[in-house]
């Protein structure tokens, strides 16, 4: 008769299921780096996979904080990573003609990737202060929208359009999830539709600009600003199916696509692996996202609730601003696809968010099992 191995308890509770999905969408992803480097770990690969086992076991780490210390640090650490934009602005480094990141010698930081899951902590424990009664009042709105202004402000001067979209994204969904009346978003919506030709000519930069007038006509500049979405919607289109096969593919590999690593990296894999690897990708995340909204379906508390579904959307957001960014159906914004494009910022921030939402599941076992 044998006998299982012991596990600890605290390991045995992790939701391993979860974890090996979005080890396995991150091996993939350092797959197709590998192969858009031509068949090379270097200079992509290998980092991004070094970088993910870093931030992964920091996730795990995570999922044992309680979820009362992160109630307890959320307005805190708004306050401070606010303060960190604020320095960013005066003393920050500045990259490819953006001042968005804080030189410390030893490490670069881009504040701007923490306040994503920080201003849904920060709606969230705002809302939970908020007796419930007082939801649909002018008193749960306007605290609620400097939280998420002040930031979105500061970022989109950086100028980085992408980032602050998703942080007025992430705050915006608590905010609904929380009760504010539906005509409120609806009004809301009309208004930003009446300022968006005056934010085009007065309030984005002229390459912020050009992106939008793009999006709406993608030929009229095609080997200009348009060239991006063009040599995108051709690789991805060029895969069919089944894809043209590992290390096959050619837009990438001849440097037809740019950004091929980064932005674009759905494309580089779509015209490799196909429809049907581009469809598989997909439900993974979709499977992940699913299981952070379950997780807040199940929290006990209003704070946890709304933190858990405004993380869980916050990995929406990147996953499904790519996506449209890369087939044509939004402007080129910037926003990279998590644990698939190369860079630590966008994989520490969605890693970030998975260990506060381990946390609040391992809070809903302890719950059930008391």
């Amino acid at each position: 008769m044998s006998r299982r191995l012991p596990v600890p308890e605290p390991i045995a509770r992790l939701p391993w299921k979860v974890l090996f999905l979005v080890v396995a969408i991150a091996t993939f992803g350092q797959v197709v780096l590998y192969s858009a480097a031509g068949g090379s770990l270097k200079p992509w690969a290998f980092s991004q996979g070094l970088r993910f086992y870093v931030f992964f076991v920091g996730a795990i780490v995570l999922s044992y904080v309680p979820t009362r210390w992160w109630r307890d640090m959320a307005l805190p650490a708004y306050a401070v990573i606010t303060l960190a934009l604020v320095a960013v602005e005066l003393i920050g480094a500045v990259r490819g003609g953006s001042q968005r990141w804080l030189d410390l010698g030893f490490i670069r930081l881009q504040p701007s990737e923490f306040m994503k899951p920080c201003i849904v902590l920060a709606c969230a424990r705002f809302y939970d202060m908020l007796p419930p009664g007082e939801t649909r009042r002018f008193s749960a709105i306007w605290p609620a929208a400097l939280l998420i202004g002040i930031p979105g402000a500061i970022v989109m001067k950086q100028p980085d359009l992408g980032t602050a979209l998703m942080i007025c994204a992430g705050g915006a969904t608590v905010m609904f999830l929380a009760g504010i009346p539906l005509r409120l978003f609806v009004g809301g919506a009309l208004a930003a539709a009446v300022a968006i030709p005056l934010a085009i000519n007065y309030a984005l930069h002229d390459y912020q600009k050009n992106r939008i007038l793009i999006f709406l006509d993608p030929e009229s500049d095609p080997l200009g600003t348009g060239y991006h979405i063009s040599q995108s919607k051709i690789a991805i289109g060029s895969g069919g199916i089944t894809g043209k096969g590992f290390l096959q593919g050619t837009q990438s590999h001849l440097d037809y696509l740019p950004e091929g690593q980064t932005d674009f990296v759905f494309a580089t894999m779509a015209e490799e692996w196909g429809l049907i690897g581009g469809c598989l990708l997909i439900l993974a995340f979709l499977l992940v996202i699913r299981w952070g909204i379950n997780v807040g379906q199940a929290a006990s508390t209003r704070f946890e609730r709304l933190t858990a579904a405004g993380l869980a959307t916050t990995i929406f957001f990147y996953v499904a601003i790519n996506l449209m960014m890369v087939m044509g159906l939004a402007p080129v914004v910037g926003i990279p696809l998590p644990l698939v494009s190369f860079g630590s910022s966008a994989q520490m921030t969605v890693l970030l968010c998975l260990g506060i939402l381990m946390s609040i599941d391992r809070q809903n076992r302890r719950s059930a099992r008391w």
